[in-house]
């Protein structure tokens, strides 16, 4: 997965509020709000053979998130999309992870945000496979997460805030620590919702199934994989898929900006093989963001 050097100590810049710094520079103060009250939102996207991979709708999501949680970041989303172009030669990288992140800073403490100022920094590094290709090849093993993707009337789920992640931290630690890769949640009604980090899709007979985005994020690779299918005349059905129904499924996948396409063999005690439909939906994907076929 991840180059073992800490985030904290690396040569390369970041964009820090309009200007790019030396990496080990780009700091914050203890006593930022976002530090102790959650308020930040943020993307994770790649750059593939230097084109950075629906950027403008990370953009724009990023603005969204921010608005949902109250506050306007300053730069627009053509200046945030600038910004990443310069951060991505900026470093010298044609492949990689990036992390747009805004965030309100240190100058008023208090569950209140009023009067603190929204900051934005803008990261990458190189990042491969989220999954060596030999664990993708057999499927990831998921365990079913202790907690639930909470109801939407009574947290701002359509925001990628990174509060909302602090259920999904827990449930992916609880995995890792009883040996298993990740975990998939359930909601508040006990359907399925989503991996940690990740969509959900099922196969069965030839057709996608996946959960409907009404408490969590409708993800740019979950859109990018139904465009995908559709292409190919796969029938996509998004509808809520109870957990009793998992044994029918023949193959399951994730799909994130992180995680791409991800094959996964197990939950629990349900299992899927890694079919040809799934390997076909990741060589789409693949071919689509190095440039192989259309974008639309």
């Amino acid at each position: 997965m991840a180059n073992s050097q800490t985030y904290d100590d690396r040569d390369g810049w970041i964009w820090f509020d309009g200007k790019l710094v030396p990496w080990r520079e780009a700091e914050v103060h203890v006593l930022t709000h976002a530090l102790h009250y959650a308020s930040s939102v943020f993307e994770g996207q790649r750059a593939y053979d230097g084109d950075i991979f629906k950027l403008h709708q990370h953009c724009e999501r990023l603005h969204k998130s921010a608005n949902i949680l109250g506050f306007q970041i300053p730069w627009s989303v053509d200046e945030i999309a600038a910004a990443c172009k310069e951060v991505l030669k900026a470093n010298n990288l044609t492949d990689a992870y990036m992390r747009p992140l805004a965030w309100l800073g240190s100058e008023r403490m208090g569950v209140s945000p009023t009067g603190t100022k929204p900051h934005l920094a803008i990261a990458a590094w190189e990042w491969g496979k989220y999954y060596s290709p030999e664990k993708a090849a057999k499927g990831i093993r998921l365990t079913i997460a202790p907690w639930r993707r909470p109801a939407p009337y009574t947290a701002p789920v359509h925001s990628k805030a990174s509060g909302l992640y602090m259920i999904a931290m827990l449930s992916r630690k609880h995995a890792e620590d009883t040996g298993f890769d990740d975990a998939l949640m359930f909601d508040w009604r006990g359907q399925v919702a989503e991996a940690t980090g990740a969509n959900v899709f099922f196969i069965r007979d030839g057709a996608l199934y996946t959960p409907v985005p009404d408490c969590f994020l409708n993800g740019i690779t979950r859109q990018t994989v139904i465009e995908l299918a559709q292409r190919r005349g796969i029938e996509v059905n998004e509808r809520a898929i109870w957990p009793d129904e998992l044994e029918s499924f023949e193959q399951m996948f994730l799909t994130g900006s992180a995680a791409e396409i991800t094959p996964v063999g197990s939950v629990g005690p349900w299992s899927f093989e890694v079919g040809d439909l799934t390997r076909q939906l990741d060589q789409d994907y693949d071919d689509l963001v190095h440039g192989r076929i259309s974008n639309g």
